[in-house]
């Protein structure tokens, strides 16, 4: 039952077992004989010794032929019409599991029936603390209400091992083919059939549990097994495991799995450091919200050295491999099926949020997404990702770029594309050593970026990408954690997007923009901006960077910066024109627990609610020695500076009542035009103990003090920024 993915651990295993044979042999020599077995306490030939069971949970059982419908004992104890139409009663309970062992000697049990639906730990076992192994239980009809399998309904430390089930599993939540709610170890096990249910639920196990509670479990684990069950569901609905918070490791699935929200070919749901390792899927799967070929929904999980063929159709987060992946790791694997959604759709992952992914791909030339080649995270030209799956998951950088003091050189368009293949490696550096056009190339871009890229003054022009359905959409899609672009310009971009959309990145986790600028037109629906659509994470930061853009969304939309959340932008500015709905402004549309100091817009703003000159909603932190200066048009707390302020500090701060129209704003003082060119509206404002004021000097027509922040040619312009990138 091993994928192509196995490792090293059956070596490990053989030795153990070559050890021990070798044991067997030299005590024999010496004399001493053959190790003894276990006592048998019920050898089981009927359903009546079966049932016998509940009366010796403790002790060893083996079973000695197959039991079926015809087996004695049938019609009394497990047919439709015993124990009042209930069927079978389950072995063990949560106060009372079965502690021993249970010996299949390669039997099987069949005809199983239970009916069961307001019952919980429903199974052929009920609770399970002790082993049951080398078993097979075959055209089962199994219904339960939670915690529900057709072998065992709750694993809770239990070994289940060299089994298989078939037929027909139903319940509520934690619904498996084999197991119903395991938080112990399934290997080396099966399932064939049909499994329904409503959440956690998986073709093996429904729900496979990690390390919770007090005291802390282990990680449940499924290793080497597989499941060819049709599974069917509402949420956390997987084509092994529904909802995994344990590993999953060296299994496989190949039904078909439909379901609502978070539906997977192999997991529905992967939390809270759940693992899926060594692992494929190849079954379809078709569902509404967070769904992968493989996994729907990686939440602070591990999807790794795995892969997915099948089809994948959903509405939103719909990914050939994982459909939502966030705040979790995918590395060393790939997907191959065809991906069909409405919004947030990538042939690899349908929407990456604050999270990893690492030497993870798909063909561009053979991946078709919504009846189209289209490069998103993870996308790899055919003859590169050939390559690359041929030499064990690796492509060579020193065969493809040139290297100058410790920077790759990108020297035009070919190694440009080189980043797709590259660009998600954390420990290199590439320097931009010429201007690169686009044209000709349309969505061409670079959807993940982890190392770092040095712009070197040059400029990337007319960037073009028009799927409106795909999420981490810019020049660079995905900035990570400790990802730097510096010194690059970025222009006549025309971006259309759904999600996280900049002109520059999409969205910005934990890395660093600096000294760049974007101009020309983003369009999205959520988290946009003319230079980056979302800051998300506390090291996210934008300095000494612009945007001259038109951008146009719904919500969190900004000139400089859609929605920033826990990072900061500093000594950068905006100019041009912003649309949207709600969480509208000319520098930021949303700002939450970040700092916006020594900054300014000049762009007009337009919106319904929450719109601002500089900021359109800010929360928590502040806004410091910056101005705005744009026209301002809203409905709903509306202002010159700030249109909301939830618990936000606007501190030395100042917007234009003349050029903006407004005279309020929440937070901010409102001045005219004459007292904004004068320098001592600024450096003679200083909050009271703050010791803040702005580091200005006043300078000629033409000229630039950069030893000081900013610069006015006073009573002429407004303040500008020393090292104002134009």
């Amino acid at each position: 039952m091993k994928t192509w993915l196995s490792t090293g651990r059956d070596h490990a295993r053989k030795a153990v077992y070559l050890l021990l044979t070798v044991a067997v042999l030299v005590f024999g020599i010496m004399g001493c004989g053959p190790i003894p077995g276990p006592s048998v306490d019920l050898e089981i030939r009927t359903w009546y010794d079966l049932d016998a069971i509940r009366d010796n949970l403790d002790g060893y059982h083996i079973l000695m032929n197959d039991l079926d419908s015809t087996t004695a004992g049938y019609a009394e104890l497990a047919g439709s019409y015993a124990n009042q139409g209930k069927g079978w009663e389950p072995i063990g309970t949560r106060d009372d599991p079965f502690v021993g062992t249970f010996d299949g000697e390669g039997h099987e049990i069949g005809d199983l029936y239970i009916n069961r639906p307001e019952e919980h730990m429903v199974g052929l076992f009920g609770s399970v603390s002790g082993i049951i192994r080398n078993l097979g239980l075959v055209h089962a009809d199994v219904t339960g209400r939670s915690d529900a399998g057709g072998l065992v309904g709750h694993n809770y430390d239990g070994q289940v091992s060299d089994s298989y089930s078939s037929g027909s599993v139903t319940g509520d939540s934690s619904v498996g083919g084999l197991v119903g709610l395991n938080r112990g170890t399934v290997s080396d096990s099966y399932s064939i059939g049909s499994v329904t249910g409503i959440s956690g639920v998986g073709g093996l196990v429904g729900f496979n549990d990690g390390p919770r509670g007090m005291p802390v479990r282990p990680f449940a684990e499924v290793v080497d097994s597989y499941s060819v069950s049709a599974v069917t569901g509402d949420e956390s609905v997987g084509g092994l495991v529904g909802w995994n918070a344990g590993r999953v490791i060296d299994s496989h699935s190949s039904g078909a799995v439909t379901g609502s929200q978070h539906v997977g070919g192999l997991v529905g749901g992967n939390h809270w450091w759940g693992q899926a390792d060594g692992s494929c899927s190849t079954g379809s799967v078709t569902g509404d919200e967070d769904v992968g070929g493989l996994v729907g929904y990686n939440y602070q999980g591990m999807v790794s050295d795995s892969y997915a063929t099948g089809s994948v159709t959903g509405v939103s987060s719909v990914g050939g491999l994982v459909g939502r992946n966030s705040g979790a790791v995918v590395s060393n694997s790939y997907s191959a099926g065809s991906v069909i959604g409405g919004e947030s759709v990538g042939g690899l992952i349908g929407v990456n949020l604050r999270a990893e992914v690492s030497n993870a791909h798909y063909n561009y030339h053979e991946v078709v997404i919504n009846e189209q080649n289209i490069i998103t995270v993870g996308a790899l030209f055919g003859e590169d990702f050939e390559e690359w799956l041929a030499n064990g998951m690796f492509l060579d950088v020193d065969e493809r770029l040139l290297k100058e003091d410790g920077n790759y050189k990108i020297s035009g368009l070919a190694d440009f594309e080189q980043l797709l293949a590259f660009g998600q490696d954390p420990t290199l550096k590439f320097r931009l050593t010429k201007d690169i056009d686009l044209s000709g190339h349309p969505g061409l871009h670079i959807p993940y970026f982890a190392g770092e890229f040095d712009g070197n003054g040059y400029e990337i022009s007319n960037l073009s990408f028009g799927s409106d359905f795909v999420s981490n959409v810019g020049l660079v899609g995905y900035l990570a954690r400790d990802g730097k672009v510096t010194g690059l310009s970025v222009g006549d971009v025309d971006i259309i997007g759904h999600l996280y959309v900049g002109g520059l990145v999409g969205q910005n986790h934990g890395g660093a923009v600096d000294s760049s600028l974007a101009a020309g037109n983003v369009t999205g629906t959520e988290h946009v901006g003319g230079l980056v659509g979302a800051n998300l994470g506390g090291f996210s930061t934008v300095t000494n960077s612009r945007a001259i853009a038109s951008v146009t969304g719904d919500v969190h939309v900004g000139c400089l910066v859609g929605h920033s959340s826990e990072g900061y932008i500093r000594e950068s500015y905006a100019s041009g024109t912003v649309v949207g709905r709600s969480n509208v402004g000319g520098l930021v549309g949303h700002s939450a627990f970040s700092t916006v100091m020594s900054a300014y817009s000049t762009a007009s703003v337009t919106g319904d609610e929450h719109v601002g000159g500089l900021v359109g909603q800010i929360r928590y932190r502040r806004i410091v020695d910056s101005y705005s200066t744009g026209s301002v048009t809203g409905n709903e707390y509306v202002g010159g500076l700030v249109g909301f302020s939830d618990r936000g500090a606007v501190i030395d701060s100042f917007w234009d009542v003349e050029t903006s129209g407004m005279g309020e704003s929440d937070g901010g003082t409102g001045k005219t035009t004459a007292e904004m060119m004068d320098i001592g509206t600024f450096t003679d404002t200083a909050t009271e103990g703050l010791n803040n004021p702005w580091d200005m000097v006043a300078v000629a027509p033409g000229e630039a003090d950069t030893e000081h922040i900013w610069n006015i040619v006073d009573g002429q312009t407004y303040p500008f920024l020393s090292l104002q990138i134009d």
